[in-house]
């Protein structure tokens, strides 16, 4: 019997929301290091650690050293072209998260995240911290809301 590797979508979703959560208190103590130009370090380089187990280090090694932005690897994606780069993205879409979401995220840009954000709607600095926090708690709180 021939084994497949699909994930339930409930199941999924959980752990989208999950990772979310994790990072986002991650994120929320001053002793990790944020680098918004840093593919280990960023907003989706944050998430990416928390889905794959893999260090910020080992994420950077992973795709060469090619220090592009996330959204710039998005646009690039084909899940055929057998760069390093998409096994992340297999793995991150396993659990419900695709590469326009990546661009999203790094950029704080999905208009139902920062429409559901507590306190109302707000536009997000991308490269803050605080503001990843809030977009990963909005993102977790709409994935649950949609059941």
């Amino acid at each position: 019997m021939q084994q497949t590797h699909t994930i339930n979508a409930q199941t999924s979703k959980s752990f989208l929301v999950n990772a979310l959560r994790k990072t986002s208190s991650r994120l929320s103590m001053d002793d990790v290091e944020y680098q918004w130009g840093h593919m280990g370090q960023c907003n989706a380089g944050h998430l990416i650690q928390t889905i794959t187990g893999m260090s910020s280090f080992e994420i950077v090694k992973s795709i060469d050293f090619k220090l592009d932005e996330w959204s710039e690897h998005a646009i690039d994606y084909c899940s055929k072209s057998g760069c390093k780069v998409d096994d992340i993205f297999i793995t991150i879409e396993k659990f419900g998260m695709t590469h326009e979401d990546i661009v999203k995220l790094e950029n704080l840009s999905d208009h139902r995240v920062l429409e559901n954000l507590e306190g109302g709607f707000r536009h997000l600095v991308k490269n803050n911290r605080h503001h990843v926090v809030a977009y990963m708690e909005s993102f977790a709180n709409l994935l649950e809301s949609e059941g």
